[in-house]
């Protein structure tokens, strides 16, 4: 069975520090996802760069199939000396899985990572290796659907150090923790959110240590189809939408005329609610048949500033959304759920918008920007124009 590899962060920076001393750098590759997180030397500028530099050339070289040995060997002659301590170091966490589920973890000196299988936390077995005098640990990775690998800086052991706890939080209480909260449709964004989040509470929101959480999630492929839109040929409206509910997995319409336009081509009544859930986004609607029928330009507006809001990786606001405004409804369906986004642009001009400051050329903007938006969560998108 081939998967998507679904990979999430977020990071903590030390309270004071403008950059964050942990890197996580990902590629997808001839068919193999790598993920490398890496933990500089101390904090701030330098470790931001021992961190970088550490986690793009193990990323770098390990996607292209160079043997984590010469990897290893690598990093250790590149990185810079620190003149103080006289060492360069850099701790890091490798995952290296194709589609499959197939592959390995590499790991040197980062909190061992912690597998999430059958709904329950596991260790993974290790194999010590000595490599350029260092003690590396490898483990052999078979992932099925829902498994998860969790990995993290120091930071999040730190945890609570000399505030909430007296030693931090431990393993085992991460282990507890991440077994309460997780549920199978989490995003690996939304669980390393969750983590990410927990730690800066025992942090009294003051990160004492560089925090960061990195998860690699094998998923179901999910499809969702959405409807931006009329076609600008009338007479085209009914093959647009046969091509539209064709389509394999969700539906979405967006925008008046065109949930006329799907409504009558199902034969079915298009029912809108009266409940204002958030003033700034208009009522969704209903039809038979769709998923989810939200207004057009306004809603994609919203729904554009939240796709921003999840793709910063130092944001900790709830990933998944309770609201039940149209925005945060379609928002759930594209960034938690999806897998593959397919765009059905209508390009004609909306009589309803004349004299208004909307226009063709803004929903045509707001669409790129938020399929782009959709590729940098590694998203598959396609956009059609009509």
């Amino acid at each position: 069975m081939c998967f998507y590899l679904e990979t999430g962060y977020t990071s903590l920076n030390k309270t004071g520090e403008e950059l964050c001393g942990d890197k996580v750098e990902s590629v997808q590759k001839d068919g193999f996802t790598t993920v490398v997180l890496a933990d500089g030397l101390g904090s701030g500028v330098k470790a931001n760069i021992l961190a970088t530099l550490t986690s793009k050339i193990l990323c770098c070289m390990i996607s292209n199939n160079i043997s984590i040995e010469e990897s290893i060997e690598t990093i250790i002659q590149s990185l810079p000396t620190c003149k103080v301590r006289g060492i360069a170091y850099s701790t890091f966490s490798v995952i290296h899985v194709n589609q499959s589920g197939e592959g390995f973890l590499m790991e040197f000196d980062n909190p061992q990572v912690i597998y999430y299988h059958n709904k329950r936390c596991e260790d993974l077995k290790r194999n010590e290796y000595i490599i350029c005098d260092k003690k590396v640990y490898k483990s052999e990775l078979h992932m099925v659907e829902d498994d998860m690998a969790i990995m993290m800086s120091d930071g999040v052991l730190h945890a609570g150090v000399g505030k909430i706890l007296n030693f931090g939080w431990g393993r085992s209480d991460i282990i507890k923790y991440i077994n309460r909260i997780v549920d199978s449709p989490m995003s690996a964004r939304c669980v390393a959110c969750n983590i990410a989040a927990a730690c800066n509470d025992l942090y009294l929101d003051k990160p004492g240590d560089d925090t960061t959480v990195a998860v690699v999630k094998a998923r179901k492929r999910k499809r969702v189809n959405l409807m931006v839109g009329p076609p600008v040929d009338k007479e085209k409206d009914d093959a647009c939408v046969a091509m539209f509910l064709s389509k394999e997995g969700k539906k979405v319409v967006c925008g008046g005329t065109s949930s006329q336009i799907v409504a009558r081509y199902l034969n079915k009544p298009l029912r809108t609610s009266c409940e204002f859930h958030d003033k700034d986004v208009p009522p969704i609607g209903y039809i038979e048949g769709i998923d989810l029928t939200t207004e057009g330009v306004l809603t994609l507006r919203r729904l554009l500033d939240l796709s921003a809001k999840y793709l910063s990786v130092n944001d900790l606001t709830p990933k998944h959304s309770n609201k039940k405004d149209g925005a945060s409804l379609l928002g759930n369906i594209l960034f938690e759920e999806a897998t593959d986004v397919e765009f059905f642009v209508g390009q004609s001009i909306n009589q309803a918008h004349q004299g208004q400051p909307i226009d063709l050329t803004m929903k045509l903007k707001l669409v790129e920007t938020l399929s782009e938006n959709l590729k940098k969560m590694g998203k598959q998108v396609i956009v059609n124009y009509y």
